[in-house]
Parts: C-alpha cells; structure tokens; sequence
C-alpha cells in the first residue's frame, strides 16, 4: 500500500525477508562446492593417470566427488523447498 508521502509499506514492498542472506550465502556455498569438487576430481584423474596410480585410488576419488555432488544437490534441494513457500 502507498501512503500518502509515497512510502510503500506492506508486504509488496520489495524488502527482502529476513531468510534471503541465508539462501544467498548457500546458494554461493553450493556454487563453490560444486565448482571445487569439479576442479579437485578433474585434477585428481590427471595426476592420477600421469603418475600410474592403482584404480582403488582414484575410485576412492570418484566417490569423493560424488559426495560432493550429492550433498549440493540435497542442498539445492533445500533451498529450492524454501523459495517455494
């Protein structure tokens, strides 16, 4: 609602709520997980081939990442859960 000084009050007032520094933060966490777990396995498998590591290596590897990857995606989850009510 606009008052008579043209202050807009209410809910539509374009105020952030109170949870958004949250989201933004695990959003950019998320981000960040992701994109260090991609760069961490890459670089593992390079130096992995390179150097001859046994396969349990860098299988031991892969299942890291993918520990990385599935827990940014439940959190992308959770914060997809959260915009939505």
């Amino acid at each position: 609602m606009i008052t008579r000084t043209g202050i807009i009050e209410g809910a539509m007032a374009g105020s952030p709520d109170p949870g958004s520094d949250k989201t933004a933060r695990q959003a950019r966490t998320v981000a960040l997980v992701i994109a260090g777990t991609m760069l961490l396995w890459m670089g593992a498998q390079f130096v992995g081939g390179e150097m001859g590591w046994p396969l349990k290596y860098t299988f031991l590897f892969d299942l890291a990442a993918l520990a990385g990857f599935l827990w940014a995606l439940v959190v992308t989850y959770q914060i997809w859960r959260k915009r939505q009510g």
